[in-house]
């Protein structure tokens, strides 16, 4: 494993525990050069899950996008990181126990939105204006609405 900071190729594993979901293993690492710490994560690999988009064309799933779009909406929040990539990890979970592998992009939205309305209602109304394309503040007034009803 590579040193982020300096590239050194030898590091030397500190801690190792399994995530809550136990889908995930959680490394603590140090740089053997540079003595600086870092953490990394270990899944297995399965099979893809193929993103059926809005006009019909499908692209593979990347995780990293969907942590972008997570991260944009919980900017500025008091949100750990761990619990960001925790619900990365439940909506991947989710998608995986389907009986296919093709999702589409909605799904994966309704999935991300029911997860971050629990966490933090902020977060979770920066993520619906993009995810349901709140195009009137009308709109976006009803989905406040139906947050506050809950």
């Amino acid at each position: 494993m590579k040193c982020p900071y300096c590239n050194y190729e030898e590091t030397q594993v500190i801690d190792s525990r399994d995530t809550e979901n136990l889908e995930t293993t959680r490394r603590r690492r140090e740089c053997t050069k540079c003595n600086k710490r870092f953490t990394t994560y270990e899944r297995v690999e399965e099979a893809d899950i193929v993103v059926v988009k809005k006009d019909g064309s499908r692209e593979r799933y990347q995780r990293q996008k969907l942590l972008n779009g997570i991260l944009e909406a919980c900017e500025k929040r008091q949100i750990p990181l761990e619990k960001i990539e925790k619900i990365v990890d439940e909506v991947e979970s989710d998608l995986r126990k389907r009986d296919t592998v093709e999702v589409d992009s909605k799904t994966i939205g309704r999935i991300a939105m029911r997860k971050l309305r629990s966490l933090d209602k902020v977060a979770f109304l920066r993520f619906a204006s993009v995810y349901l394309e709140f195009d009137d503040i009308e709109r976006f007034q009803e989905e406040l609405e139906k947050l506050q009803k809950k």
